[in-house]
């Protein structure tokens, strides 16, 4: 077969297409799936090459020849540059920026896939040395060469000699100038597949565990499963058994986490129960240890891979299941660059592999049960906790009547008091990092704003700071009122504010703030979560972090402190996903012998969201608002896109979107409903003013047949130079 003439090259560029280059000159063409260094502009660009072509719609003197070939093999496998394809085209995306989000950081350097090992090895002279008398001389120096013997001609490379023999190179500068040892280069050997080992046994699974156990078993090939069951109810023991029957038949498994903060919890269980170390894919490993857990997936020596939401891209010679543990997390839905739901695309790799798919969740969105309604997915439910633990009890307390001091009423206070003193473990929730909101004047009533957000500055008094969460600005805090030189004070609660009022109210117990200010060093949140596990932390103080899929066998008591900030809000998601947080944090109470209790404090008790939720629990505010989505015509029952533009100036972050509704009104527009543009609730951000445009469609195909047209059109469009732009499809946040 002849060479093709042209390589399809997907470069890292905010441009929807891929760039034709000729081969390297005399080498044969890079197959697609294989990186090539080309020349871009007035630089070389790391490309991956997707496919060939025997034609070129350039004249044939204006395409430029690739300068190397950096794989010897395809990195990617035919299904790996589909799941890319499908990726950019779903979400309108540019295919190169697809490929860098896919790709370890390393491997879009150019660097090796396999990397080159530094090795030390004794030579012919230093097996024959007399090592007693080099001993007596320079005992250092013998140790090493002892070493090295025992190690043979294959020698041992130098990071495992530092493990063994952290002094190892400057006794080696002896060695060496004796001509007793030398180095060299090798490729690190590919590993061996990590075969699993007996497990310690699980619980016996009850009844409704093994129905959903064998519901799933029975299915062959694609299906999507949602395992629907309550906090504490055993989903991941079903987990368990699925995975043991994929590891058995010799295949690979994907489990797909929302945060990096359960991945500790939930890889000591997986090896513990299945006798295999998974390997890890997150953001917060290092270049070099993210490619190892790559490479070994990509390679099958890796049979069990856990990672959080970019994971769904890791390649894997063999999968045969995927799970994705709490669905509804948001933070599958990447909200910056690309905008993919790592849920949804797992799905579709799923489907394309013709694997089941295992969804979990306590909440499950909207949209899955909605699938699950129409049969394109299986809900499979667990309604009780397992091991006849009790669900929670839920109180609410009248803020009108019981007012909060520091956001802590008195009936909570005494709560807390109560089961510490019983020798439980309370948390409490609040979704609000800082010590307070903002910072007020008493007098003129002056709040402290940020300078380049339309957004209020966040106290921080433990750093005596005043920090903007949307643009990270920050100043000293403020002594006076900058307006008019009264005292100022802090308005609203934090979770750092919370910190010290319990710290004032419950003297000598321990307690532990967990939120995304508090957990920055490294291993700081692992550390705090085994505080929390084993019981010696009496209180935990938290975020969201707190909420998500944990288990603390010591806690009997959650309290939310401000329950009532998503009662009125203005996203049609709103009650959806105040409930879905309210469920999973209440879920951590009481998960033991001991049953739990959780206590909402709000200024709106006869609100009828209270009553549906602690009535009819999360199953009832789901209906309802299915049945509101349904009549009003909201997703699932309807689709959007949200284009985004952000400028220097107000005009110009008009003008694009303002060019994408007069470019969608020459086509076909039937399906479509089109609303804005408008100023983003948030119209200025960090300096720049922001506006948005929705598409919504009763008609998914047509939906994106308009993006299809459109994307291009805004690229070449001249107002694009003046703009940051993007399109979300699937949009999850539109305020």
């Amino acid at each position: 077969m002849s060479s093709p003439r042209f390589l399809k090259v997907a470069v890292s560029v905010p441009l929807s297409h891929t760039f034709d280059y000729r081969p390297v000159a005399g080498a044969p063409a890079a197959p697609p799936g294989s990186r090539v260094l080309v020349p871009f502009g007035r630089k070389q660009q790391v490309g991956l090459v997707l496919d060939h072509a025997e034609t070129t719609e350039l004249a044939a003197n204006k395409v430029r020849r690739s300068t190397r070939t950096l794989d010897a093999d395809p990195l990617l496998a035919a299904d790996d540059l589909w799941l890319i394809r499908f990726t950019s085209d779903y979400y309108h995306h540019p295919v190169g920026e697809v490929v860098a989000t896919a790709l370890p950081a390393l491997l879009r350097q150019g660097k090796a896939l396999h990397p080159t090992l530094q090795f030390v090895a004794v030579t012919d002279a230093g097996e024959s040395a007399d090592v007693e008398t080099l001993a007596r001389r320079a005992p250092r120096q013998a140790e090493l060469l002892e070493l090295l013997i025992d190690a043979g001609g294959n020698g041992i490379d130098e990071d495992a000699l530092t493990e063994q023999l952290p002094t190892w190179r400057r006794a080696a500068k002896g060695l060496f100038e004796k001509g007793y040892a030398q180095r060299f280069e090798a490729v690190a050997d590919a590993p061996e597949p990590h075969a699993p080992q007996p497990g310690e046994p699980g619980p016996e699974l009850n009844d409704d565990q093994q129905r959903a156990l064998a519901a799933i078993r029975a299915g062959e090939g694609f299906g999507v499963y949602l395992l629907d069951g309550v906090t504490g109810s055993g989903k991941t023991e079903v987990y368990l058994r699925l995975i043991r029957d994929v590891l058995d038949s010799g295949r690979q498994v994907l489990i797909l986490v929302p945060e990096i903060g359960l991945t500790p919890q939930l890889v000591t269980r997986l090896t513990r129960r299945l006798g295999i170390a998974p390997a890890v894919m997150h953001s917060g490993l290092t270049d070099s240890a993210r490619l190892a857990a790559w490479r070994e997936a990509r390679s099958g020596a890796a049979r069990l891979v856990v990672g959080t939401r970019s994971a769904v891209f890791t390649p894997m010679a063999d999968p045969g299941l995927v799970i994705i543990d709490e669905e509804h997390d948001h933070s599958f839905k990447q909200q910056e660059g690309l905008r993919y739901s790592a849920r949804d695309l797992a799905i579709a790799r799923g489907k394309r592999r013709d694997i089941p798919v295992v969804l979990g969740s306590a909440t499950p969105t909207l949209e899955v049960l909605h699938h699950c309604r129409s049969g394109n997915f299986t809900r499979l439910e667990l309604p009780e906790r397992a091991g006849g633990a009790r669900p929670p009890e839920f109180r609410l307390i009248d803020l009108t009547r019981a007012p909060a001091s520091d956001g802590l009423s008195e009936p909570l206070l005494s709560a807390i008091g109560k089961h510490l003193d019983d020798g439980g473990q309370a948390l409490i929730f609040l979704n609000r990092r800082g010590f307070a909101p903002t910072l007020i004047c008493a007098s003129c009533g002056h709040v402290a704003e940020c300078e380049r957000c339309d957004s209020r500055m966040t106290v921080h008094a433990r750093d005596r700071a005043l920090r903007c969460h949307h643009c990270g600005a920050e100043r000293p805090l403020d002594e006076q009122c900058n307006a008019c030189g009264s005292g100022v004070r802090p308005l609203g609660e934090g979770t750092e504010r919370l910190e010290d009022a319990l710290r004032d109210h419950f003297p000598g117990r321990r307690i532990e703030r967990i939120d995304s200010d508090s957990m920055q060093r490294r291993g700081a949140i692992g550390a705090a979560l085994e505080l929390a596990t084993e019981g010696s932390a009496d209180i935990l103080v938290g975020t969201q972090m707190l909420s998500k899929g944990h288990h603390f066998p010591k806690l009997t008591l959650v309290g939310v402190v401000n329950a009532d900030q998503g009662l009125f809000g203005t996203d049609f998601r709103s009650a959806e996903r105040m409930a879905q947080s309210i469920i999973q944090v209440a879920g951590r109470a009481g998960r033991e012998s001991r049953q739990g209790e959780v206590m909402i404090q709000t200024a709106f008790p006869d609100n009828p969201f209270w009553t549906h939720l602690i009535e009819g629990g999360y199953a009832k505010i789901a209906a309802d608002a299915l049945a509101e989505r349904e009549e009003t015509r909201w997703p699932p029952f309807t689709w959007l896109a949200l284009l985004r533009s952000a400028a220097h100036r107000q005009d110009d972050a008009h003008a694009l979107l303002d060019a994408a509704r007069q470019r969608i009104e020459t086509l076909q527009t039937e399906h479509l409903r089109v609303l804005g543009p408008v100023d983003a609730p948030m119209a200025r951000r960090a300096g720049r003013y922001r506006a948005q445009l929705l598409i919504q469609s009763s008609d998914r195909r047509r939906l994106h047949e308009v993006l299809s047209e459109l994307r291009p059109a805004l690229e070449n469009d001249p107002a694009a130079r003046r703009v940051r732009w993007s399109i979300d499809v699937d949009p999850i946040e539109l305020f």
